[in-house]
């Protein structure tokens, strides 16, 4: 597996088809999303109340909505992935993700990085970058049992609980096709 590391994708060469700006743009991007995420979450410190599906509406949802808007604004897919998941959606949807977030699960330091990637037959590039929980995300994710009944309610096949602090909880996957590839799409 070609791997890229986060810092190293300038180097990459333009034979894809993905230039260097789009590439740093989508890096730039996920991480603006994560700080989205962060800020978010930060929201539920101090509180008392067990969260709800209003607080699902006000803290989680807006992330993915985002990650939407980026796919759509950009011709980039955006998703959210994880071996612990909730949403069905976010299962790894390749090899290569499966790969990746075992990467992430050896080596608590690395943040992101780059792989060249067919999905849906189009070549492109493909930069994974880790989500790692935090003390706000335990009042979903933590322990089994503690979670908070319109989780159990909403979904009775969830995976995405038991985390401790510091866990990796997934990570965001950014496709960019190569442009030839973006442009006949067009």
């Amino acid at each position: 597996m070609a791997v890229f590391l986060l810092g190293s994708y300038r180097t990459t060469p333009v034979y894809a088809g993905v230039v260097p700006e789009e590439l740093a743009k989508a890096v730039e991007a996920i991480e603006n999303l994560d700080g989205l995420r962060r800020g978010l979450a930060s929201t539920l410190e101090g509180q008392t109340t067990e969260p709800t599906g209003q607080t699902f509406k006000e803290v989680c949802k807006p992330v993915g909505m985002q990650a939407k808007q980026l796919s759509e604004d950009n011709g980039w897919q955006v998703k959210q992935i994880a071996n612990k998941y909730r949403n069905p959606a976010h299962a790894p949807d390749n090899l290569h993700a499966k790969m990746a977030l075992a990467q992430f699960e050896q080596n608590r330091e690395l943040m992101g990085f780059w792989e060249p990637e067919t999905i849906d037959g189009n070549s492109g590039f493909r930069y994974y970058r880790r989500i790692n929980v935090e003390a706000t995300c335990l009042a979903c994710h933590g322990s089994q049992n503690s979670r908070p009944q319109f989780v159990k309610d909403k979904y009775p096949q969830d995976l995405a609980f038991d985390f401790k602090e510091g866990d990796l909880r997934g990570m965001y996957a950014v496709f960019i096709p190569e442009i030839q590839a973006a442009l006949e799409a067009k």
